[in-house]
This record gives structure tokens, sequence and C-alpha cells, in this order.
């Protein structure tokens, strides 16, 4: 066995673990991180520009709520039921109102459900008006240019309740009278495709089947005061802003929205229902 120098391996152990250190101060010198002051980007959001504040959209009319002769929208109102809780047309609202699209309307909007009086102004609508079905969204942000402003007018209609004679608007039996509560109106029974006719004068505000609960409808306007409505019908034989005389047929008896075959008939003094027993005659 070979004899082993040990003066000269300490000697080479010492060389060796001096480099090994050097070579080590040397890599940790290379891979050092130099401390700096953090940068932070501030990068503007696309929904809020760098700036500028949040833009907030008021309801179109919202400085006249609360005011008499206005309706603040609420959630579920068409412009149909509007309409006729105020005793007046869905297009005269919509004129009234300066509306852009009456076939939308939104929550918190204010419109205006009386006539304006003479010295105002109103901006005719540039849609025809139809039934909101309940879908309330935001109106166009400013009216069309193009469009001339009109005076509004009323429409020539007796005056009050005795200049109109009313007469039944379908022969069948009363299925059920007036309630305040569960009728707001009356049932008349017959069968599919009886005639209904106009109780009395009147021009034509609506027709369609977008208010719940009423299936294919008419409303007449008799003057400033009397509405009347034709509910469930099978058939509409009339159109909007067509004028008609007292017993002139205006659908045919059918059972839409209905469990029966039957006309539901109201009369609405000033938008508020009252009992049709009281103004049509005897039998």
């Amino acid at each position: 066995m070979m004899g082993i120098d040990m003066t000269g391996l300490k000697r080479w152990l010492g060389l060796s673990l001096a480099s090994t250190c050097v070579l080590l101060t040397l890599v940790a010198c290379g891979t050092r991180t130099v401390n700096r002051a953090p940068v932070e980007e501030r990068m503007p959001t696309s929904s809020t520009p760098v700036g500028s504040e949040a833009i907030v959209v008021l309801p179109q009319g919202f400085e006249n709520a609360g005011k008499p002769g206005y309706y603040t929208v609420k959630p579920g109102d068409t412009l149909t039921r509007i309409a006729l809780e105020h005793g007046q047309s869905p297009g005269d609202i919509a004129l009234w109102s300066q509306l852009q699209d009456p076939n939308r309307i939104e929550v918190d909007q204010v419109l205006r459900v009386v006539p304006p009086v003479n010295h105002e102004v109103v901006v005719q609508p540039v849609t025809k008006p139809t039934v909101s079905a309940g879908s309330l969204t935001k109106p166009a942000a400013a009216a069309s240019a193009a469009v001339p402003p009109v005076e509004a007018s009323p429409k020539s209609a007796p005056a009050n309740d005795t200049d109109i004679n009313w007469i039944w608007p379908a022969n069948g039996v009363v299925l059920a009278g007036f309630d305040e509560v569960k009728n707001k109106g009356m049932d008349i029974g017959g069968s599919a495709g009886d005639p209904v006719v106009a109780a009395a004068d009147g021009r034509v505000v609506y027709v369609g089947a977008g208010l719940r609960g009423y299936g294919n409808l008419i409303i007449l306007k008799h003057n400033n005061v009397y509405l009347t409505a034709y509910a469930h019908n099978q058939t509409l034989l009339v159109k909007e802003d067509q004028a008609v005389l007292k017993g002139q047929k205006i659908a045919a008896m059918g059972s839409s929205d209905a469990d029966r075959v039957k006309l539901h008939f109201e009369v609405r003094r000033q938008g508020k229902p009252v009992d049709p027993a009281k103004y049509l005659p005897a039998r």
C-alpha cells in the first residue's frame, strides 16, 4: 500500500477550497438583483376614460315627476294600460310625451297623460304606437330633427256624458256584473262570431292583443270623458284612428285570453272604471 503525503494533500485541499470560494463569489456577483423603485403602469379601463366621470342618464321627463297631469312609469306598465287607466289613447300620450319609440318605455320615465295647453307644442313620434310587452328599456337620447313640431288640437267630440246615447254592445245575457275589485266591467255571453258593436259614436284608439287578460281588444274614445273597451274578441274589424258610429260592428265575439266565449265590456270615465249598467238602456 502506497504511503500518503499528508503535507501535499493538505496543501491541495487548501487551494481547492480557495478556488471554490472565489468561483462562488463571482457567480453571486453576476446574478445579484439590483434594487430599484417599483414601476406601476396605470392603464385606462375601457368603460371609464382617464380624467372623466361616469355619465348618469336620467329618465325622459324626470323633471316633471310628481306634477299634475304626469305619470311615472312603474315595472310591468305598458303604454296601452297607462292610456286606459287615464282615459286617453296610447297615440296621444306618445305624442304629448314626445316618445321617440312608443313601443318602448322605461321604469321611472315620466309621461304626460293630459293634453297640453294650446300654446305648448309637441313632437310627432317617429313610430306608430303599438303595445309594449312589458320590456322596459331606455328611450333614444334626443328627438329627431327631421320631425317638425305640431300643435296639439282637441278631437271634435261631445263634451260630456249627457251628449252620449249608449246602446248595448252585444245581445247576449249578462254573465257577470261590475265589481270594483273583481270585474272592472261586465261580461256578456254569446256564441263565437256574434257581432260586437260600438256602444256609441267614437274613435278607435287601440286595436291589439298586448294587454294581458283582455285578449283581442278594441278601445274607443267617445269624448274627453269616456272610453269603452271591448275584450276577448275572435276577430277585430276596425283600425286605429278610425271613426265609428253607434251600432257599427267592430268585432266578432270570441274567447281570446278567456275561459269561454264572451264579451268583456268596460266603460271608463276619465280613466276610472264605472258600472256599464248605469249607462246602458234597460232591456
